[in-house]
Order: structure tokens, then sequence, then C-alpha cells
């Protein structure tokens, strides 16, 4: 635990400037790294996050995880641990000429011998030239910067900025420390100080709606606290959090996710990887979860439309109808009732049996067309619909498959640099067991 007295002086003086009422989750942020619960791969011994939270690392950092995961309380502490002053802005609502001035303002300070960090809160909502205005004072230290993100900020931070920061990822609190952190919080005098007690399946209930995200526990217990107390009035003892009142003073947990940002495309790669891997129920929660946090349903048809031909194909020629059906459905329709024909087309895609021969076959003939092998078209296909082809030998001696028997004869089709090259390979998958011996059969008449 760092608990040096410049640290305490600074909690204590955190403390002492909350304004009445600040929310549970303000009072109980961490003040020592001691308190900081999760993210033990970022604050093991020697970790870069640990060292500067100590004061022996001087690099500017991008914290990036999900909400709730404590990029604020660790910007705070690598602050107030190392003495360096304290700045922050929010992208939200900061401008190019609020962090000139900051940037100023450190400059001046630095001519003391004092160190600004400066903590930008969703910095990935700065444009690039807010970014870019951070640039050379990164580089030369006039500050620390702490830039907190939700995003990935290999898409949402330019190059420039991240060449010059440690990207350092937080992960989601795990159940065990959802639970540390509400128990301090009852315990704590900071929290309600033992005037409340939770039972267990309240606990796991408030556990299970935080998701990972420390402040949303906090706050679910502030409200269902508040509620159990008022009820209680006057009764001596602690009062006792139980399931039915933190199920009535707490809404459902928020959907995590973002449609303009990483999540969006994290839900949507794992929704269709788990159509291709066959998992049907884990297929169906990421469409719920879309579905819930109100992603666009033609986003999701469009997606299964691409999902049937590229993992399914000639498996199950139908998936493709059902896609295209839920597309429809979507355009017809509309929400809440097509979510019914989305769910469908997921179920019939993640069960139906899998080939990638269509993308490859498309794949491979694509890649040979761009390396030059396309050649000249045989003769007897060209069109000979105008006067003059037939003196150019266009179309003489094409022979009309619908004049034999079986509807197939041989004949050259391909370039003559390409005679012989078999794109599509089937599987042994559903519908493709039937047409690999038919494919085969069909290539032995058309060569020869």
């Amino acid at each position: 635990m760092v608990d040096e007295p410049d640290v305490v002086s600074v909690a204590e003086r955190a403390l002492s400037s909350l304004p009445p009422g600040a929310p549970l989750a303000v009072r109980m942020r961490p003040l020592t790294l001691g308190e900081v619960v999760g993210q033990q791969h970022l604050l093991g011994p020697g970790a870069p996050l640990r060292r500067m939270v100590e004061g022996s690392g001087a690099a500017s950092v991008l914290l990036y995880g999900p909400p709730g995961t404590g990029k604020t309380t660790l910007a705070s502490l690598i602050s107030g641990a190392t003495g360096r002053r304290f700045e922050a802005l929010s992208a939200l609502s900061a401008g190019v000429k609020e962090v000139r001035g900051v940037i100023e303002l450190a400059r001046r300070r630095l001519l003391n011998g004092e160190q600004t960090v400066l903590f930008i809160d969703e910095v990935h909502r700065f444009s690039k030239t807010q970014q870019d205005a951070l640039l050379a004072a990164v580089e030369n230290r006039i500050v620390l910067l702490v830039g907190a993100t939700t995003e990935n900020p290999s898409f949402s931070v330019v190059s420039a900025l991240l060449s010059r920061s440690l990207v350092l990822q937080l992960q989601s609190l795990t159940a065990a420390d959802v639970q540390e952190l509400l128990e301090r919080a009852v315990a704590d005098e900071r929290g309600f100080g033992g005037a409340i007690t939770i039972d267990d399946d309240a606990m796991e209930h408030l556990v299970r709606l935080a998701a990972g995200d420390a402040r949303r526990a906090l706050t679910a217990l502030e409200a269902a606290a508040g509620a159990a107390l008022d009820t209680a009035g006057d009764a001596s003892g602690p009062v006792v959090l139980d399931l039915a009142t933190v199920e009535a003073s707490v809404d459902k947990a928020a959907v995590r996710y973002d449609r303009a940002g990483d999540q969006h495309y994290d839900v949507i790669s794992a929704f269709i990887k788990s159509i291709r891997g066959s998992d049907v129920d884990a297929a169906l929660h990421y469409l719920a979860r879309m579905l819930t946090a109100g992603e666009d349903p033609r986003f999701i048809a469009r997606r299964l439309v691409v999902h049937a031909s590229e993992d399914i194909g000639m498996a199950d020629p139908t998936a493709l109808q059902t896609a295209t059906a839920a597309a429809q459905a979507v355009q017809l329709i509309g929400m809440p009732e097509a979510r019914l024909a989305l769910a469908q087309a997921t179920i019939h895609l993640a069960t139906a049996p899998k080939s990638g021969a269509v993308i490859a076959a498309l794949g491979a003939a694509m890649a040979d067309v761009a390396a030059g092998k396309s050649g000249l078209v045989p003769p007897h296909l060209r069109d000979g619909h105008y006067k003059g082809a037939e003196q150019l030998g266009n179309a003489v001696g094409y022979k009309y498959p619908h004049d034999t028997r079986d509807g197939v004869l041989r004949q050259q089709y391909p370039p003559d640099d390409l005679v012989g090259v078999d794109y599509y390979q089937p599987t042994a998958h559903g519908n493709e067991r039937e047409i690999a011996d038919r494919v085969s059969k069909l290539r032995r008449i058309v060569r020869g």
C-alpha cells in the first residue's frame, strides 16, 4: 500500500473538498494504491502503472478499458503519489483553447520545478486538431498526459500521440472485486459506516447487476440502501438490505454497448464468430445485446446475409434465402416485431452445416485475375450477335448443351491459361456432400 504522507494529504484534501451529498461512488473512490481492486496485471511489482503511481515512472499513458474500471482513480493517484499538480479536462466540453491554456499553465509551473498531470477523460472524443495540440507538450514532458478512453486507442487516437504514450488496457472487475468494493462501502465511514448489512441473495444480485463496473455497483447499492434506510426509520441496529429491496430499487443493468465505438465492432464480431462456430446460444446472446442496446436492425440483417454465403454457402443454400427474408422483414415491418425474423435467421445460420468453399472459390479466382491470369475469351464463347462476328471467328464452333441428352458436354470455357484450374472445392458438409460428387462428374465431362 502506498501510504506516504503526500498521498494521504492529497487524499484528505480530496475528501474535504467533496460537496455535501456527493455520490457514494465518489466518496468511495480509492485514496491509495492499496485500496484499488482489480487490474493486478498493471499494478504488480515493477509494472508500469505501479511505477508511475509510486513516482518512479514519467511516461504519458492512455488508460483504455470499460467504464467503472478505475481510469479516473488511477489518474488521480498518479498525480497525488508523486506530488504533481493535477488538471482535468473532459473531451466532451473542452476545446483547443482549454487544452492550450492548461499547457501554458503547466509550462509556467515547470519553471518553478512543478510538473503537471493532465487528465483527459473520453480522450477518444477529441478531434485530430485537439489531439495534435497536445503533441509538443507531451513529447517535451511539459505535461504528463493521462488519457482515459473506453474505445480502442488504435482506432480513436492519432498515431503521433499513440507513439508518445503507453497504452494500458484495464479489465472489467471480477465478481470478487465488486463484492470487495460493496463490502468496503458498507463498513467504511465514507460509505454507510456499518448502518446496513447485505444478505447473500442481495449481494449476489448487486454483483450481477454491476457487470464488472465499480461505479454501477456503488450506484446500485446507494439506491437500494437509501430505500432500506428510509423504510426502517429509527430502527436500532444495522438495517438488512435484502433481495426484494434491491430489485424494487434498482433497474436492470444497462447494456454496455456504444454503437459508435469498438464495442459495436466487438459484439458484431462475436456474433458472427459464434454463428460460424455453430454456438446458437452465444449467437442469440450477442443478438439480444445488440437489440437491447438499440443497434440498427438493418446492420444486423446485412451481416446475416453476408454470413450466409461466406460461412455456409452451398452447404445449406437455404441459409441465404432465410437471411435475405429476414432483411426484407426488417424493411417491411420494422422493430420490435422484426427481431423475431432476425432471431430465426440467427438460429438457422448457427445450426446450419458450415462451408467456406464459396468465399475460398471467389478469393482464388480473384487472386488469379489480380495476378494477370485473365487471358482471351475462347473464340467460340464470344458474342456472335452482330454483323461480321462470324468473319472474326466469334461464336463459331459453340456447342449448345441443351442439344444433348444430359444437358452437359465437352467444351472449353475458361481462357487457355486457366484450363483445369479448380476454384470451387466443395466440403463434405451438408448439401455439399452431394454437390462434391456432381461437380467432379461435371468436370470430367466438360474437360473430357
